[in-house]
């Protein structure tokens, strides 16, 4: 008899996460590879769970079973290719998980600037006991420009810290954390009103390049930027400028346009800017809260039942 599901992943899972999937279905089929060997397997594939930054193109293309493409992280901009976009392969993406880490890492950003700690680390390393200007979260102001999941837990925790939060959306909805909404038209105000503007919107085409100089420039010279998103969201060489001319105060930035960051990049050497490589919502729970999700759908999938977290091809989120 064969399989019910045949289920392809390509990432490296623990026995417990086998164990969890196996406890939905248990006469399923999982093979775990790299996406270099994942084509011995693909043929026969009617589930395949991979990363949203991941070129499975040429992979779709040889899956003639495939009914589902679950992502293990949030974004999925190499998933929404024309051939995915026209079919009836369900996308989902794992949305909801990466709130604690990253709004920590934004908290972890702020309170760094805010202690002096990106000059005081410099200062260390050259044994300089030399204070340096301090400042306090308390009642400064986020600007959150993207307010998801992963937005409204910033809100959450950054109130939870005495700060005013504003955020641009494009519906205006009862946020419990936000104290101010703006409508996308009015986000120079937005920025003109913010010490912390933090970036946590999706990358589609529509926001490919959104952050420009104009908009660090509607920014007080005082302000920090706060990038968690993705690089390609912003122009960095606008924000190069920004920083160069002091137009902003620093940027805490763990995405960039390239990946590793170039180490020509003039961002390595500039005092205001904290550069972290990509992990923001790295955390030891991260694959166990993605399979929990993924495993929570799969009872869904199997019972045609509504599914959560599916991504709207034509969009990107």
């Amino acid at each position: 008899m064969a399989p019910a599901l045949n289920i392809l992943v390509l990432n490296p899972l623990a026995d417990r996460h086998i164990e969890k999937i196996n406890n939905v279905i248990p006469d399923i089929v999982i093979h775990t590879t790299n996406l270099e060997d994942a084509k011995q397997y693909i043929g026969d594939a009617d589930i395949l769970i991979a990363w949203g930054w991941m070129d499975i193109r040429s992979l779709y293309k040889a899956a003639p079973k495939l009914k589902w493409i679950h992502a293990l992280s949030a974004g999925v901009e190499k998933l929404t290719f024309p051939e995915l976009q026209t079919s009836d392969t369900i996308l989902t993406n794992s949305k909801g998980i990466h709130g604690i880490p990253v709004s920590e890492h934004v908290l972890s950003l702020m309170l760094a600037f805010t202690r002096g700690l990106n000059l005081l680390i410099r200062q260390q390393q050259q044994k300089i006991w030399k204070r340096v200007p301090t400042d306090e979260i308390q009642e400064k102001t986020i600007a959150i420009v993207g307010l998801g999941s992963i937005g409204r837990t910033i809100a959450k925790k950054a109130k939870g810290l005495g700060m005013n939060v504003i955020a641009v959306k494009r519906e205006m909805t009862t946020e419990i954390f936000v104290d101010k909404l703006y409508t996308p038209d009015l986000i120079h105000s937005m920025l003109a009103d913010a010490d912390f503007v933090v970036v946590a919107l999706p990358l589609t085409e529509e926001t490919h390049g959104f952050f420009q100089l104009e908009h660090f420039t509607a920014m007080k010279r005082s302000a920090y930027f706060i990038n968690i998103a993705r690089g390609a969201v912003v122009k960095e060489a606008d924000l190069v400028q920004a920083l160069e001319q002091q137009l902003i105060q620093g940027a805490g930035l763990d995405v960039f346009d390239h990946e590793p960051l170039p180490k020509d990049s003039p961002l390595w050497d500039m005092p205001n800017v904290i550069l972290t490589p990509h992990l923001a919502a790295l955390s030891p729970a991260y694959l166990d809260r993605a399979i929990k999700l993924f495993v929570d759908n799969l009872g869904r999938f199997i019972q045609n039942s509504e599914m959560e977290n599916v991504v709207d091809k034509l969009k990107g989120y």
